[in-house]
């Protein structure tokens, strides 16, 4: 689970991800004549929020697939001062998450034994309950981190 935080989706995975070889052979497999791809995007710097605030997508047609090219090439950047990505809310909330699930599992580790090996598999499998992107995974993470508080008491309680 700690591998599953770690391996978020950013914009230069999905920029990989829709530049590999594969993606292009799996669609033209897919589909035969004259197509057009459109990509369904919400990129944080340049998408409109709804009344919630949350990002909306917009329809991009072929010429992103060149976008995406170059912003693979720049993955390089990920985590550093220069990266455009990194000051977002979504993304200090994933370094955050990384670190918060990190310190739980050192206190698992350090106070685990056998009279509380289920409620310590219980705080481990809270990132299960952590899915999506964007506003969703915000969602599922709201909902996720009271469960988190009280399955972490309950592992402090059987000590």
């Amino acid at each position: 689970n700690l591998f599953k935080l770690m391996a978020y989706k950013d914009e230069y995975e999905v920029a990989r991800l829709h530049t590999d070889a594969g993606f292009a052979e799996k669609i033209a497999a897919q589909f035969e004549g004259n197509y057009t791809l459109q990509h369904h995007l919400a990129p944080p710097l340049l998408a409109r929020r709804n009344a919630q605030g949350e990002l909306l997508k917009r329809a991009y047609g072929p010429w992103m697939r060149w976008a995406f090219r170059g912003l693979a090439r720049l993955k390089g950047l990920r985590g550093t001062p220069f990266d455009p990505f990194g000051r977002t809310e979504e993304r200090r909330q994933e370094r955050a998450l990384i670190e918060a699930y990190g310190h739980s599992l050192d206190e698992l580790l350090a106070q685990l034994s056998e009279h509380n090996i289920p409620q310590a598999l219980a705080v481990a499998r809270i990132p299960e309950q952590i899915k999506g992107f964007g506003h969703v995974k915000a969602r599922h993470l709201a909902a996720a981190q009271p469960a988190w508080q009280a399955a972490l008491a309950a592992f402090r309680a059987t000590k």
